[in-house]
């Protein structure tokens, strides 16, 4: 009699059973084939055959890789997407490399693809946000937040966002050091801080000016605009982060592109007399923190409009490198750390968020 049920379940399935409700891609790479599914995740890639992935670099429009965590690497974890041509100009990697990282939603029928678990048949793609927009979001943007920029690009896109993002509630420098124990708390252990170039955890309280301590480091750096630490661009801890003050040091003003000597006390990382490049982990980090104060500050109110050159060797209100920085987002997708960062600052200290961090497609849509 079991044997008979279970035969009958796979039969059943075999014809287009509807799974129940929406699931993730571990439960879809157990779902049998024939099945119409609903399935979240996050892009990850571009399968190429049965065993490659392209993560940076895409060659084509044609598939997804889709996984439960968006910095997932192994290719058993992830579940290929066939994309059919009237979703390949939205969705394709190659024409959209901002979208590494972007939690979907995928309508279709569970069914091989490269010989691996995948999705054919899609009948609907959409975005999602990282907290799934449930009745709990707590405020987030995945209510109304970004509605006045939907459907727009270009500078009209830029100029929508700037308005969602202006007037958020200013920190004082002293109060910054309280914040980044927040925002920057070491997941593995909620005494520590982990160190933006570094990757080190250290102490919430071993901060300060020595060189042993963390202290507060302007990814923007504060002579490109001169803003010093005044309370706006020099305050905004959507671009703080806690660093070595040794490396802060060595960081200096320098614009952001590939290349240097290896920086001794951030494995990692390169510089030369006019850029620095930050480990792999969070060259993302970077490019997103310096894409929102782009946005952030456009010049209006008395505020400073800082601009991102393409090119290394700014001065005055203008950071380097844009197409460097693009490479890095692509590269780096948004991670868990950087989407609690974001929900801190918005839920309990400046009410504004990074667009780039909620819809890493906007990046491509700008510039």
């Amino acid at each position: 009699m079991f044997v008979f049920v279970v035969s009958l379940v796979f039969i059943l399935f075999a014809h287009g059973v509807q799974a129940a409700g929406t699931i993730n891609v571990g439960d879809a790479l157990y779902t049998p084939n024939g099945t119409d599914v609903t399935v979240e995740g996050y892009i990850v890639g571009v399968p190429v055959n049965v065993d490659t992935v392209e993560q940076s670099n895409f060659t084509s429009n044609y598939a997804l890789a889709v996984a439960d965590d968006a910095s997932e690497t192994q290719v058993d974890d992830m579940i290929f997407v066939k994309l059919d041509s009237e979703y390949r100009s939205e969705y394709g990697l190659q024409n959209n490399p901002g979208l590494m990282g972007t939690k979907i939603r995928v309508n279709g029928t569970r069914d091989d693809y490269f010989a691996h678990q995948g999705i054919e048949y899609v009948t609907s793609i959409s975005k999602v946000s990282s907290n799934d927009g449930g009745e709990d979001d707590g405020g987030t943007y995945t209510g109304s937040y970004y509605q006045d920029a939907e459907g727009l690009s270009g500078y009209a896109l830029k100029q929508s966002l700037h308005e969602i993002i202006d007037d958020h509630t200013e920190l004082s420098y002293s109060n910054v050091w309280d914040a980044l124990r927040h925002t920057d708390e070491d997941p593995s252990n909620p005494n520590n801080v982990l160190l933006l170039y570094s990757g080190k955890s250290y102490s919430k309280y071993d901060n300060g000016g020595y060189v042993d301590d963390w202290n507060r480091e302007h990814v923007w750096a504060k002579s490109h605009g001169d803003f010093g630490t005044s309370m706006g661009a020099g305050t905004d801890i959507h671009h703080l982060r806690p660093t070595d003050v040794t490396v802060n040091s060595a960081r200096g003003n320098l614009d952001f592109d590939d290349g240097g000597s290896s920086f001794y006390e951030a494995p990692g990382t390169y510089y030369d007399s006019d850029s620095w490049e930050p480990r792999d982990a969070v060259k993302g980090d970077v490019a997103r923190m310096i894409f929102y104060m782009a946005v952030r500050y456009e010049g209006d109110q008395g505020e400073l409009d800082l601009e991102i050159a393409d090119y290394v060797g700014t001065s005055g209100p203008y950071l380097g490198k844009l197409s460097v920085l693009k490479e890095w987002h692509a590269q780096d997708p948004v991670d868990d750390f950087e989407r609690n960062r974001n929900e801190v600052i918005f839920n309990d200290y400046q009410g504004n968020r990074n667009p780039f961090i909620d819809h890493p497609e906007y990046v491509e849509q700008i510039w």
